[in-house]
């Protein structure tokens, strides 16, 4: 991490901690975020304003004009503004308006007008955004004093987007604070915060490059932001893509509208429980990527409608109310498109749960080729939650039709991750880019088709290669991971890391989805010694420790009898 990136945070922590005392930490978001929205908007609108200006007065431009009545009439034009993304914000809910004020007693009063306008323009842009920056400073017990020193604060050159186009500044802001708090909130915030490593690994993994991506437990949007990063950083454009997600709890949906905001993406977001209130039924999606609440009970799947489209077969064979770990699944399958592919985050239990409602679920999705993959993730990734978690890849592209990927229907990829990541500090590990990099082209190696196509013909080489030399080679004596020149990736199984099972193998493990059943363990480094050598030496060893055990039992039986 660049020491730029720490001064950055540790000014942002400050920021926050002028709520201490007159407010929980867990409610440290609820300040402070919609501050940063507020801020956000102003900036886009001063950064539009001064792009008409120019724009007013470039003779090469088909704006340009020296008529005082039609500058006005443009510059103050909302759809103008509207058509470039933002709105025409008034002075009063200006960010520069909030400084300007920060030494008033009434500054609370100012801040909530100020959320007040921004809001009508918001609601009448889209009703989803109604209630979005509700008024909270005046009925805090922030003081006037922390009120301006939090806005103050915020006002620093190097969190202004101005100042630095380009940068997402504010956005990362948004991201920082989201995590900040999650670390605050201990448990709870688990529904809303999938920290950022496991985010990126998912995205890494789906590669959502254009379609429809949903997620039906939304949080505070982390999933669809780092899908637009990684558009970007692949070349892409945002506008290929399409949001869409669910969202149980109000506060945390506001967070996630906010978010999805800042980044100017095309989204539709619901309030309501998935489970229960499927707000999207006839959604069908090329990417669904989740971290549902991990075994929730006393879900009430009685209260499912008979003959629920979502479920695999009768809610009282394919549901439990002891968790709905199970049923997230099945609305997950239900929501992907004809090639699409989930990538979700789940309790390590679901792998072997044996529960009726649940081992139901798994049998019918091994047996009918859900299951793309399982990765087992190591501990301590979430500061949330201490429960051990894992990744289900579900896909309907496992017949290789796509012309991308390869035919695997037979086959469930596993891959043991549980020994990878780094202790940033004493209780939170993260994966580096490496590893994400490293378990990513695992996946794309084993399903792509140029892959599988050079394994083959590799294949077909060495037993060329072998039947002329008459040497005899086990099959499962497999290379490692290599690069195959000109063909990219070239898949095989690694003892310990990853392992392509059979639908047949996985059966006769009595459908347990643990990926150390099938990788095993990692080969010893060989020490070059034969085993007859290392057998001969250790009954040596043996014998000289049976002597002087004999040697010493004499002692005691010596210094026994003198007593």
């Amino acid at each position: 991490m660049a020491k730029a990136d720490i001064d950055f945070e540790k000014e942002l922590w400050d920021a926050a901690n002028e709520l201490r005392g007159a407010v929980s930490e867990n409610n440290y978001k609820n300040y402070i975020l919609p501050l940063v929205f507020l801020k956000h908007m102003s900036e886009r609108y001063e950064m539009v304003h001064e792009e008409l200006k120019e724009l007013l007065n470039d003779p090469k431009s088909e704006y340009y004009t020296i008529d005082k009545e039609e500058i006005s009439y443009v510059l103050d034009d909302a759809d103008e503004y509207r058509s470039r993304n933002t709105f025409k914000i008034p002075n009063t809910a200006s960010w520069q308006y909030l400084k300007d004020n920060v030494e008033q007693d009434d500054i609370k009063v100012i801040v909530d007008d100020a959320f007040d306008v921004i809001q009508e323009l918001l609601t009448a842009f889209n009703p989803q955004l109604t209630n979005l920056l509700p008024r909270i400073f005046v009925k805090s017990e922030l003081s006037a004093k922390q009120t301006g020193g939090i806005i103050n604060l915020l006002s620093h050159p190097k969190f202004s987007e101005k100042e630095n186009p380009e940068s997402d500044i504010l956005g990362r802001i948004y991201e920082y604070y989201i995590g900040r708090f999650a670390m605050a909130e201990g448990s709870g915030a688990g529904q809303f915060f999938t920290p950022g490593s496991i985010v990126r690994l998912l995205v890494e993994i789906l590669e959502p490059y254009k379609g429809r991506i949903f997620d039906p437990a939304c949080g505070s949007g982390g999933m669809f932001v780092q899908s637009l990063k990684f558009v970007k950083e692949h070349g892409g454009n945002k506008s290929d893509i399409s949001i869409y997600g669910q969202e149980m709890t109000a506060q945390t949906l506001r967070l996630c509208l906010m978010n999805l905001m800042l980044r100017e993406l095309s989204f539709d977001i619901k309030l309501g429980n998935s489970l229960l209130d499927d707000k999207f039924p006839t959604l069908k999606a090329d990417f669904i990527i989740a971290n549902p609440p991990f075994n929730v009970s006393n879900w009430h799947p009685e209260d499912l409608p008979d003959g629920d489209p979502r479920l695999f077969g009768p809610k009282e064979e394919y549901t439990t109310d002891g968790s709905a770990n199970y049923m997230w699944m099945q609305t997950f399958w239900h929501h992907l498109s004809d090639t699409g592919t989930a990538g979700i985050v789940m309790a390590n239990g679901a792998m072997t749960s044996n529960t009726k409602g649940e081992k139901n679920v798994r049998q019918h999705m091994v047996d009918n080729s859900m299951v793309d993959a399982i990765v087992r993730l190591p501990d301590k990734l979430f500061l949330t939650t201490g429960i051990p978690a894992c990744l289900f890849i579900l896909s309907k592209n496992r017949d290789g039709r796509d012309g991308l990927h390869r035919e695997r229907s037979n086959e469930i990829l596993f891959i043991d991750a549980s020994k990878m990541g780094t202790m940033a500090s004493r209780k939170l590990r993260v994966f580096s880019d490496d590893d994400i990099k490293t378990i990513g082209e695992t996946y794309h190696a084993w399903r792509s088709v140029i892959a599988s196509e050079a394994k083959q013909s590799r294949n077909d080489a060495g037993m060329t290669k072998q039947s002329q030399s008459n040497s005899q080679t086990s099959s499962d004596e497999e290379p490692p991971l290599e690069r195959v020149a000109g063909s990219g990736l070239c898949y095989e199984d690694q003892p310990g890391f990853c392992k392509a099972a059979t639908l047949a193998e996985v059966q006769k493990q009595d459908y347990k989805l643990t990926p150390g059943i099938y990788v095993g363990t990692e080969a010893e480094e060989d020490d070059g010694i034969p085993f007859e050598e290392k057998m001969d030496g250790l009954k040596s060893q043996l014998m000289a420790q049976f002597e002087k055990s004999n040697e010493l039992q004499e002692r005691i039986k010596e210094n026994l009898e003198r007593i």
